[in-house]
């Protein structure tokens, strides 16, 4: 095939600034929706695709783990992200042996992640041998046997590292997870510990259980909805047609966000006629424009309002009865909470202190109140905190587990949740451990794992020498990415089990491999038989997904193929799973999870209802908290929040409209008013003024980080253009992985050990390009030099 000759960088004096956009949705999203599907599928692939897209006899969409309304689906139940992730998915580009040919892996570092994604599908698997330069074929058996042995030869299981990405389906998750186990390992990393490891922290010590409490239907009759630290027009836009409903029915819907993003704004349904000829919908009756890490704050500030109100009017404002039957804690946090200063508080947030009361009585007015996130919450040192500050309000007036209240966080990645029921952890609790014991006759450890960032920290210091990734960009994903670089390139092998090309296959260890597989979309044969695989979606409904195209290439296997397969290389055919027949028979994976994993009882028989099932949730059936106490638990925690040093702004890293994690739609931002180019750094013009530069200047970012010693570390990721923007004043913003570079390792959440993405120290530089950037640029302007 011809490659695809996108530029090896993007000339960053091309970038286009417009005013950035005050609705979500309408007729551009469906254009550019058709557009990214006829460009990467064709007409008629693209029509069978996406009508088979979150249908029930369908298959799930590959990005967002948001779900579908119960009973009723649309037409279209996909949105502008998700006909781009399955345009990606489904290509009709391949990259195969000849690609790796013409290409070697320090050419093709050189290339853009966005350049790398549009190749197509990977189609064969492949092998970097020791010093080599070029990726070249191997078979799958072959493939198979160097793993194993690698695997074999490592003097203590620990050495070894896996990883999982929140698309792998939830049979495929819970093999692997055996698989892991059996060899003897807890080290088990997954996104989760990147995004969303400090709700289920804070959650699991809260209520009992790290999982989100409401349903979609509890959304549309809520009285009162927050959403804070997320924005859902960019990555999770049929979020918006619920609070479009919810809205309808009344509910008043409250913005937390230091940007004031276009869905969080207005909605157009391209579905109904206001959205393609009218206004749309209006979404956020009151936008609380906070600074980056002031959201604790804000809620310890509501909480004491709403003591004190209840002081002035007792009995009227606090649900005595909840309180004093279900929850634990409550007086000391009390006490604590009656001390909190809410000038403080209002310097932490910048809102004012009318803001702070109309939100406080919008609480005590509402009969159901739901708080929903994402990682504008969990991505700071005290993520834990906050969410646990979060719950606490929702608490003081009895808002869990009852109709249209309870808590939302919502995950990112299609199948997040489902990897972490199926046991992706590295913190797996005794009754599961035992359950699998019992069930497969082997023995788990008990000793905790790695997560991502220990993972990290223990291939960097040689400890760890064979990494294997079931999906992702793990690379991409983490923080600290030439630490990270450095860290996989110690390892004996690496191995990366991929739909498409990314750069953690050219940051490979001595061997590195490839293994290809079948995406969401694909056909799954075993056996002569279909098979098909189930997920869970951010609301704990399980359901099946069913692939319905013909494979990129007849060399594809299915991530629960490779993963059986692998195992019997490992073990041999003695062992005392049944791989053989697992690899073969998906309901004879899902017979096993109905017997270890409660929830999951009649698994198969269950799942092939028209919408799945909803899992067990004690808070949210019975009003039944799984906590040490037994009891919904208030957490006393120390305000905190982060003040601008001066000269220095703090940045936030987030996605652009035209890439979902780390995966490069475009290099358009449509609704940040940004057109050909990525390396922006959104800023409050009088922080330009104040900083000494004018719009448009081309700056080099400069983290700042102070280790608990004292000594400082800096780190630099160059040439970003200015770009004025209604940030409040001292925060800023940037897009990753771009801006990955700049997070420090040791820089985590508390707990939860998230990397702190969203509160990064940074000052800025004025940008001299190197000699080397110019030969580039040179070399991009002449069409032959691809």
């Amino acid at each position: 095939m011809t490659d695809i000759t996108d530029p090896l960088v993007f000339d960053e004096n091309d970038v286009q600034i417009r005013a950035p956009k005050t609705y979500a949705a309408g007729i551009p999203a469906v254009l550019v929706s058709l557009r990214h599907g006829l460009e990467q599928m064709g007409p008629v692939r693209t029509a069978r695709t996406l009508a088979k897209l979150n249908q029930r006899h369908g298959f799930d969409c590959p990005g967002c783990a948001w779900p579908e309304t119960p009973g009723h689906r649309k037409l279209a139940e996909f949105c502008e992200n998700g006909a781009k992730a399955v345009a990606e998915e489904a290509t009709t580009r391949t990259v195969g042996p000849g690609f790796f040919a013409r290409h070697a892996v320090s050419e093709l570092l050189e290339r853009t992640d966005y350049w790398l994604g549009r190749q197509g599908r990977l189609t064969h698997p492949m092998i970097v041998r020791p010093g080599g330069n070029h990726y070249e074929p191997i078979g799958w058996d072959e493939a198979y046997a160097v793993i194993a042995e690698h695997l074999r030869a490592v003097a203590d299981p620990d050495e070894a590292i896996f990883y999982t990405s929140g698309r792998t389906s939830n049979e495929a998750a819970f093999v692997y997870q055996l698989m892991i186990r059996a060899f003897g390992t807890n080290n088990m990393p997954d996104c989760s510990n990147m995004c969303h490891e400090s709700s289920g922290t804070a959650l699991a010590e809260t209520i009992g259980i790290g999982k989100g409490s409401v349903s979609v239907t509890d959304l549309e009759h809520a009285d009162l909805i927050l959403v804070a630290g997320q924005n859902p027009g960019t990555n999770h836009p049929r979020m918006l047609s619920v609070l479009e409903k919810a809205k309808a029915n009344g509910a008043r819907i409250i913005a937390v966000n230091p940007l004031p993003e276009a869905g969080l704004l207005r909605f157009k349904d391209p579905q109904k006629m206001h959205g393609v000829v009218g206004a749309g919908a209006q979404i956020t009756d009151e936008f609380l424009q906070i600074r980056l890490g002031g959201d604790q704050a804000l809620f310890q500030g509501l909480a004491k309002l709403l003591l004190e109100a209840e002081d002035r009017r007792p009995g009227t404002v606090l649900d005595r009865d909840f309180l004093d039957r279900e929850c634990a804690g409550f007086e000391q946090w009390a006490t604590h909470i009656r001390t909190v200063d809410l000038d403080m508080v209002l310097a932490a947030t910048g809102l004012t202190r009318t803001q702070l009361d109309t939100t406080a009585e919008a609480l005590i007015r509402s009969k159901g109140t739901i708080i929903c996130w994402a990682m504008g919450l969990t991505q700071h040192t005290h993520g834990v905190a906050t969410i646990q500050d979060a719950v606490a309000l929702l608490l003081l007036r009895g808002m869990i587990g009852k109709p249209g209240a309870g808590v939302c966080p919502v995950r990112g990645h299609s199948n997040v949740q489902g990897d972490r029921t199926m046991g992706i952890w590295e913190k797996a609790p005794e009754p599961f451990l035992h359950a699998l014991d019992d069930e497969f006759g082997i023995t788990s450890p008990r000793q905790h794992g790695y997560d991502a960032v220990e993972a990290i920290r223990a291939m960097r210091d040689r400890k760890a020498s064979v990494f294997m990734a079931m999906g992702g960009n793990f690379l991409s994903a983490t923080p600290d990415t030439e630490v990270t670089a450095a860290a996989l390139r110690t390892c004996a092998l690496t191995v990366q089990v991929s739909t498409k090309l990314n750069r953690s296959h050219l940051v490979h260890g001595t061997t590195g491999i490839i293994l290809p597989s079948l995406g969401r979309t694909d056909t799954d044969i075993r056996a002569g038989r279909k098979q098909l695989v189930t997920v869970e979606d951010s609301m704990s409904v399980v359901h099946l997904s069913r692939g319905g195209l013909t494979p990129a290439s007849a060399h594809l296997r299915s991530e629960v193929a490779i993963v059986c397969e692998l195992a019997q290389h490992l073990f041999g055919s003695e062992h005392s799973v049944p791989w053989a027949r697992f690899a073969d028979d998906y309901d004879s994976i899902r017979n096993a999870i109905a017997r270890v994993i409660p929830g999951f009882e009649d698994f198969n028989t269950r799942v092939r209802q028209p919408d799945g099932f909803v899992l067990p949730h004690p808070p949210r059936d019975e009003r039944r908290f799984t906590t040490t106490s037994g009891k919904a638990t208030f957490v006393v925690n120390d305000l905190h929040w982060l003040p601008v040093p001066e000269g220095r702004v703090i940045l936030q890293t987030l996605r652009s409209h035209d890439q979902y994690n780390t995966t490069i739609y475009g290099l358009d931002d449509r609704y940040r008013g940004i057109t050909a180019g990525r390396r922006v750094l959104f800023i409050n013009p009088a922080d330009i003024d104040i900083l000494g530069f004018t719009p448009g200047d081309r700056v080099d970012l400069v983290s700042e980080w102070t280790r608990p010693d004292g000594t400082v570390e800096e780190r630099r990721a160059e040439d970003f253009r200015l770009v004025p923007y209604p940030t409040p004043v001292g925060n800023v913003a940037a897009y990753y992985p771009e801006t990955n570079p700049l997070v420090p390792l040791d820089h985590v959440a508390r707990k939860s050990n998230t990397p702190v993405s969203k509160a990064v120290t940074i000052r800025l530089e004025p940008h001299t390009p190197s000699e080397d950037t110019l030969e580039i640029s040179r070399r991009e302007l002449d069409p032959t030099a691809i």
